[in-house]
C-alpha cells in the first residue's frame, strides 16, 4: 500500500538530522506519502508538515524536566489524540524516548504500527527500559553496532542502520579547506562546542570559555572557534565571552556550523552528546565536558552503569578522551586535559587510528535501511 500518513515525533535538533535523511529515503521510496508530525527545520525542508515544532519537546535535565512535565503531558495527550484519528501507516519515534515510549505503546496497543529510531541507552543506564521498549515499538532501529546484540538476546525486533554522520561526515577531514571556509586560522585553532540548549549554555559555556582564556595564556598565537546553535544562544555566548576577557579577543562566533568548527580544529572542547562522536569522526583530540544543575547530577550519577559518558569511549569500551564531569569541569582541568593530548603527537596520530577505526564501523547507507525498515513495518 502506498501513499498514505507517515508520522514522525523527532525531539530535539539531532532527531531533526536523522529523521531528515529518512524522509528523503522514504519519498524516493513512496512518492505519494505525506509526512507529519513533530519536526524540526530539516525535516520541514523534506516535506514534514509539523503539527509542533521540535523546539516544543528540547528539555533536557531531571529537573528541567519537572518544571516542564504538565506542558510535555498535555502536548503529548494532544499528539495521541491526533494520531488516533489520523490513523499513520506508521508512527515513527525519533529519540526522546521519555516522551516517545510513552506515547508509541499507546498507539501500538491501538493498533498503530509504531518503529522507535535510536535505542535509548539502556547499556549505560535504565536497563529495565528495555522492557518498555518492547512494548512500545514493533521495531528499533539501532545506530550503533554493539546494541543489535543487546536486542537479539532480549527477542526484541531491531535493526542496526548504521549512524548517519558516518556517512556525511568525510574519512579524511580537511583542514586547510575547513579554515578557508571560516576565514579562520591559528596555531592550535581551538573549537569549543558548549551544546545546543540554554540550560547547557548557561552551565557548561563559562567553564569552555575559561578554559579557552587559560590555553591562550599558555599558546599566545592560539585562536578559537565557537559555534552558536541559535541567535539566543549567540548572544548570550557574546556576554559570555565578554566576562572572558582572556578568550573574547581570540575567539570567533560563528552561527552553526559545527562540522566547519570540528573539521577546522586541531583540538576540540565538547559537552557530552553527539557532539563528542562528530569529534571523533574528524578525528580530533577532545575533552568530553559536563555540567548540569545539583539536582540532575545527584540523580543521573547513581543511575550510571558504564564508567563513560562519552560516545568515542562508549565504542571504543576504554577511555580515549578525557571526560570531567561537574566540579571536575573547572577551567585550568579543562586547559591542561586538552593540551597534555595536543603537546603528544604519538597520542594524536593513535587517537586519530581509533577514530577511524569507529568510523569505518558505523558507515552504512543509513536512511536506506532505516527506510526500508520503516516501509516493511507499515505493510506488515
Amino acid at each position: 500500500m502506498a501513499g498514505g500518513l507517515l508520522a514522525f515525533v523527532a525531539g530535539e535538533a539531532s532527531g531533526d538530522l536523522l529523521a531528515a535523511a529518512v524522509l528523503g529515503a522514504l519519498r524516493d521510496r513512496d512518492p505519494q506519502a505525506h509526512f507529519a508530525g513533530i519536526a524540526g527545520d530539516r525535516m520541514i525542508a523534506q516535506g514534514c508538515e509539523a503539527w509542533w515544532h521540535v523546539r516544543e519537546l528540547s528539555v533536557r535535565g531531571y529537573a528541567e524536566v519537572i518544571a516542564e512535565l504538565p506542558r510535555l503531558l498535555r502536548l503529548r495527550a494532544l499528539l495521541r489524540e491526533r494520531l488516533l484519528l489520523e490513523q499513520p501507516r506508521v508512527v515513527v519515534g525519533v529519540d526522546a524516548p521519555d516522551f516517545n515510549l510513552r506515547l508509541e505503546a499507546q498507539l501500538r496497543a491501538a493498533g498503530v504500527p509504531t518503529v522507535h529510531y535510536v535505542s535509548p541507552s539502556i547499556w549505560a543506564w535504565r536497563r529495565g527500559r528495555i522492557e518498555t521498549v518492547r512494548r512500545a515499538a514493533d521495531r528499533v532501529l539501532l545506530v550503533f553496532p554493539f546494541e543489535q546484540p543487546i536486542y537479539d538476546r532480549a527477542g526484541v525486533a531491531a535493526t542496526y542502520v548504521g549512524h548517519p554522520l558516518a556517512s556525511q561526515i568525510p574519512l579524511v577531514p580537511d583542514v586547510r579547506a575547513a579554515r578557508e571556509r571560516l576565514g579562520i586560522d591559528g596555531d592550535p585553532l581551538i573549537a569549543a562546542l558548549p551544546g545546543s540548549r540554554r540550560a547547557e549554555v548557561e552551565y557548561i559555556a563559562p567553564a569552555l570559555l575559561g578554559a579557552l582564556a587559560q590555553i591562550g595564556r599558555r599558546h599566545p598565537r592560539a585562536r578559537f572557534v565557537v559555534p552558536a546553535a541559535s541567535a539566543y544562544l549567540r548572544d548570550r555566548l557574546t556576554a559570555l565571552l565578554a566576562a572572558a576577557p582572556g578568550a573574547a579577543t581570540r575567539t570567533t562566533l560563528v552561527d552553526g556550523r559545527s562540522h566547519d568548527c570540528l573539521e577546522a580544529a586541531d583540538g576540540v572542547l565538547v559537552a557530552s552528546g553527539t557532539a563528542t562522536l562528530e569529534a571523533a569522526l574528524y578525528k580530533k583530540p577532545m575533552v568530553i565536558v559536563y555540567r548540569m544543575p545539583r539536582l540532575s547530577w545527584w540523580i543521573m550519577r547513581r543511575m550510571g552503569y558504564l564508567p563513560w559518558i562519552g560516545l568515542p569511549n562508549i565504542l571504543a569500551n576504554e577511555t580515549l578522551v578525557p571526560e570531567l564531569l561537574q566540579d571536575e569541569a573547572n577551567p585550568p582541568a579543562i586547559a591542561d586535559a586538552l593540551l597534555r593530548q595536543l603537546d603528544d603527537p604519538a597520542h594524536c596520530a593513535q587517537l586519530r587510528e581509533r577514530f577511524a577505526a569507529i568510523h569505518e564501523s558505523l558507515r552504512r547507507d543509513t536512511p536506506a535501511l532505516a527506510a526500508e525498515a520503516i516501509l516493511a513495518t507499515a505493510r506488515r
